[in-house]
C-alpha cells in the first residue's frame, strides 16, 4: 500500500472515532431531555395551534384569551379541563405515547389534537 492510502485510512478512522463521543453525548441528551410546557390559547372560537405534537411527559397548558368560557375535552373522555373564564388556565401531564382528538365541549365545533410521542 502507498502511505497516502495509509494516511487516508488513519484519517478516517480517527474522524469517526471522533464523531462517536458526539454521537454519544446526542443520543444521551435525547434520551435525558427535560419535560416541555406547551400553550394552547384559546381565542376567536379556535385553539391554537389546533393541531400539537409533543413527547411524553409534556405538559400542555390550555389558556382561555377568548371573551366567552371554554374548555377542553377528549373525544375518548381521557381529559376535560374545567370550564376557563377569559384569562383563565388549565395545565395536563401528557405521560404516554398516544393521539388524542379534542373539543370544547361548550361549542363542539371547536376541535384539535395532541399527538404524543
Amino acid at each position: 500500500m502507498s502511505s497516502s492510502m495509509n494516511r487516508r485510512a488513519a484519517l478516517r478512522l480517527m474522524a469517526s472515532s471522533a464523531a462517536m463521543p458526539l454521537l454519544a453525548t446526542t443520543a444521551y441528551a435525547a434520551a435525558h431531555a427535560q419535560p416541555t410546557t406547551h400553550t394552547v390559547t384559546i381565542m376567536n372560537m379556535a385553539f391554537s395551534p389546533a393541531n400539537l405534537t409533543i413527547k411524553a411527559g409534556d405538559t400542555v397548558i390550555f389558556k382561555n384569551e377568548d371573551r366567552t368560557p371554554h374548555d377542553a375535552t377528549a373525544n375518548n373522555g381521557a381529559f376535560k379541563t374545567p370550564r376557563l373564564s377569559t384569562g383563565q388556565s388549565a395545565q395536563l401531564t401528557f405521560p404516554a405515547a398516544a393521539t388524542y382528538g379534542y373539543i370544547c365541549s361548550i361549542h363542539p365545533r371547536m376541535t384539535g389534537s395532541i399527538t404524543v410521542t
